[in-house]
């Protein structure tokens, strides 16, 4: 366990120092700060519009971080060679491989957390509500599963796919498991539709991620609109995602044990 903890020590060190990462941080940021000034831009109620505004640059940003962190994480160690010191020492593959994925998603942590902050203070000040900033909290809480499970598909394909072709594919992963999911879930569960096109939809559905079910903008944007059990919802959500991680990262453990490096 030792080794695995001082590697991802040193990947959070490493994340936070890399210029990229930082900069898609500040600008999300910046973003977040001047959100409140977009109110006055709609017709619809400012705190609502506040709300999808500030859950969105959220979502977003740490979707391009989490992606951004993780594509060039391995590729990055085998370039610059520090994968053979370390791999000399009494270190596993599999326990360079969660090192570096925990380091991943601790620095992600920090940086949703630091956003998580503004968004309180921000309603706090602007909307004499904190009330509501802290409710947002929940919806950021499961971004951050949602991205972990991201971080997991990203270094699992890490293991064999260059860093740039790996950028777009975790990307559109993300999309389709976000956007197209429920499309892709609904067209396999429709009895009339084609039953090509119905086992390709339950293949996607069942081999993909559901990223959806992470996207609890919907009930903190619109009150009325309520999950009947939000607690079992949440709860099926994060096992859901901690076995499909445990999958990702078994399955990047088989291949980067396997590749010579």
């Amino acid at each position: 366990m030792r080794p695995i903890l001082a590697i991802a020590k040193a990947t959070v060190g490493e994340a936070v120092r890399r210029k990229v990462l930082l900069i898609i941080f500040f600008i999300a940021a910046l973003l977040l700060f001047i959100a409140p000034l977009l109110g006055v831009l709609s017709a619809r109620s400012e705190k609502t519009v506040l709300t999808g505004f500030v859950l969105g640059i959220v979502q977003l940003s740490s979707a391009v971080i989490a992606i951004t962190l993780t594509v060039y994480m391995l590729p990055n160690e085998v370039e610059r060679r520090t994968i053979y010191t370390i791999l000399s020492k009494p270190v596993q593959r599999y326990q360079f491989l969660v090192g570096k994925y925990l380091g991943a998603i601790s620095a992600l942590a920090i940086m949703m957390g630091f956003m998580g902050l503004i968004t309180v203070a921000e309603f706090a000040i602007f909307q004499k509500d904190v009330a509501k900033g802290i409710s947002l909290l929940q919806g950021i809480a499961m971004f951050f599963v949602q991205m972990s499970l991201l971080s997991a598909v990203a270094i699992f394909l890490s293991t064999f796919v260059a860093p740039l072709v790996n950028f777009f594919l975790s990307g559109g992963i993300y999309l389709i498991g976000t956007l197209g999911f429920p499309f892709f879930d609904s067209f396999s569960r429709n009895p009339n539709s084609p039953a090509l096109g119905k086992g390709m939809a339950w293949l996607v559905t069942n081999i993909l991620p559901n990223f959806a079910s992470y996207n609890v903008q919907n009930p903190l944007i619109n009150p009325e609109t309520q999950i009947s059990n939000p607690l079992m919802y949440a709860l099926n959500a994060v096992i859901y995602g901690v076995v499909y991680i445990v999958v990702m990262l078994i399955l990047g453990m088989i291949v980067f044990d396997r590749k010579e490096v």
